[in-house]
């Protein structure tokens, strides 16, 4: 398969930056003016794209079902889960909005279906991409529709074991899903640092055919930059305008700045990575000559001498005479001269 995929005009893969998922979610708590600061505030911190979730109720959850623990912590409300969600779903036109206004802020729209009807809008606006998020790793008739648009998609894998994730990834492969990328997740909200298991995202990028990303739910910068110097070439990110509104993943998000820190602790990563060649540095070459040793005579050298270990030796010329490495070949050749010690010695000065 591909080595690289692309979402809009950005390519994501080996050799390309890490590609920045800032994950709005439902932070906007249903309201445009939220949803487009939220906008501004992932485009202003230098995040390749800004993900939305795109639902209907009635699709995605039975009435009355309960709110998890996380989100009976973090929400005050006595609404049943399914009372909140209808307060955070959004409709086509909210979502034109949003694509307009990412479009002028020079950031990639995203957003995650989770039922056929939200796959079909998002398809009908055309979006550069499909997020499945954990809750439908293995639900298999959803990924059937989802590869067969033939879109880039990116697989969440929280809460599943590897033959489920092998189970999703045939599947989508087998329905004409060409380019892959599956993120490593762990679906608690923080996510406690002994449950990340960062490792076996590397597992993942042994075992499948695809980009390997990261979908981090630690406490603050986390996880995150770690994931990066391991090979995620993905990084999503859940972040909010302000950690004390009310609804059920504010608490759990970074604060505008911690997102601005992400992303700029993401990009020193990939300077210190740099790349996998061995090379003396420009800075290096200047030391080199200032650093490296050279032959000297340790002792007086008399004309006709073999040069041998015990009359030779290695200091700081300033790069002047013989390097080191090549010490090895001088041993057995004669002096043509007397030398004193501490006297570069220069090839000229030697004959076999």
């Amino acid at each position: 398969h591909m080595n690289l995929i692309k979402i809009g005009d950005k390519k994501i893969g080996e050799g390309k930056p890490c590609y920045i998922i800032a994950e709005a979610g439902v932070n906007h708590n249903g309201r445009l003016d939220y949803a487009r600061e939220l906008i501004q505030i992932a485009s202003d911190s230098g995040a390749d794209a800004v993900k939305f979730q795109t639902f209907k109720v009635a699709n995605l959850i039975l009435n009355g079902v309960n709110k998890t623990v996380y989100q009976k912590k973090n929400t005050k409300s006595n609404l049943t889960q399914t009372e909140m969600l209808y307060q955070l779903q959004i409709s086509r036109d909210f979502h034109l909005e949003l694509i307009s206004h990412c479009k002028s802020k020079n950031i990639q729209f995203l957003s995650t279906p989770y039922d056929n009807e939200s796959l079909d809008l998002l398809i009908s606006i055309n979006v550069s991409a499909l997020k499945v998020a954990s809750t439908d790793t293995t639900n298999l008739l959803f990924l059937e529709k989802i590869a067969s648009t033939k879109l880039p998609v990116i697989l969440s894998t929280g809460m599943s074991d590897l033959s489920e994730i092998s189970t999703a990834y045939t599947c989508l492969r087998r329905n004409g899903c060409k380019h892959l990328a599956i993120l490593k997740c762990t679906s608690e909200y923080p996510t406690k640092l002994n449950e990340v298991n960062l490792k076996s995202m590397i597992t993942l990028a042994t075992i499948f055919d695809a980009i390997i990303g990261f979908s981090d739910h630690t406490s603050g910068i986390g996880a995150s930059p770690y994931a990066v110097s391991l090979g995620a070439k993905i990084i999503e990110k859940h972040f909010t305008i302000d950690k004390k509104l009310p609804g059920p993943d504010h608490k759990a998000s970074l604060s505008p700045k911690e997102l601005h820190i992400l992303v700029r602790e993401i990009r020193r990563v990939e300077m210190i990575l740099g790349t996998k060649e061995i090379y003396p540095t420009d800075s290096e070459r200047k030391n080199k000559i200032l650093l490296q040793k050279n032959l000297v005579a340790q002792i007086f050298i008399r004309k006709g001498q073999i040069i041998n270990r015990d009359n030779i030796t290695a200091k700081r010329t300033g790069g002047i005479g013989i390097a080191a490495i090549d010490s090895l070949k001088t041993l057995g050749m004669k002096s043509r001269m007397d030398i004193n010690p501490n006297t570069p010695l220069n090839w000229w000065m030697l004959e076999q």
